[in-house]
């Protein structure tokens, strides 16, 4: 069960993030654009259930709905993107209590799959899918001007997290402290001369942290508790 559970958890996330480019990200509410995205979704589904096609069609049918709901109807707010994404994992869930049998579907996997698409889920959800996250936070400080260069915030938004869950599962998480010293110092000149800028810094790096904290000591936990750690300790 477990490493269908991860297979499923990767598909998501691989079609929600990395997968799911600007393009259909900007014409979400075209017909176009949302069947390109379900397709992927069908796609990495039956892919990770080994062509089971009423399981991935349920999948990627709920999905189609819970997308178009939150699409025309939900606002553009934290708490729809959040409350967007755990209906997608309830699915998930449910369709794997649905059709128990899906947990036969990977009878030879190793510890090392195992293992690596944890460790690919964790990575997607703290660095792919913080960003809209941190966002959608700080939307409401979005009439502060920025200097900086176009999508560079968002960068390096993406690698400080991605930083933040390489030092975690590596044991290394003091390497974090340096990592807020060392930004801290590249980010003084500006912020010291504008303090809107300065709280609108401060507010953005500490939630892009958390969520970076959290996911990865989530998903460490997780690979602890289920014991497909195959490093030696």
């Amino acid at each position: 069960m477990l490493t269908t559970a991860l297979a499923l958890f990767l598909a998501h996330l691989l079609a929600d993030y990395p997968l799911q480019n600007s393009w259909i990200l900007a014409n979400k509410k075209k017909p176009e654009a949302m069947a390109a995205h379900i397709g992927i979704v069908f796609v990495l589904s039956f892919i990770a259930l080994k062509g089971e096609l009423l399981p991935t069609l349920t999948i990627a049918g709920t999905h189609l709905v819970i997308d178009l709901i939150k699409t025309h109807y939900a606002p553009d707010k934290l708490w729809p993107y959040i409350t967007d994404q755990l209906a997608h994992y309830a699915v998930i869930i449910g369709v794997l209590w649905f059709w128990p049998e899906l947990a036969l579907l990977w009878p030879d996997a190793s510890i090392w799959t195992q293992y690596a698409l944890a460790v690919s889920a964790g990575l997607i959800l703290c660095v792919f899918a913080g960003g809209p996250a941190i966002g959608l936070l700080m939307s409401d400080f979005q009439n502060i001007e920025h200097a900086g260069l176009p999508a560079a915030g968002r960068m390096i938004g993406l690698l400080e997290r991605a930083l933040i869950y390489l030092m975690v599962l590596t044991g290394q998480p003091a390497g974090i402290g340096f990592l807020i010293a060392a930004k801290s110092i590249l980010r003084f000149d500006t912020a010291s001369k504008d303090q809107r800028a300065s709280e609108y810094v401060i507010i953005g790096t500490l939630a892009s942290f958390g969520w970076a904290l959290l996911i990865s000591y989530a998903t460490l936990s997780l690979i602890t508790i289920t014991g497909i750690d195959p490093t030696p300790s």
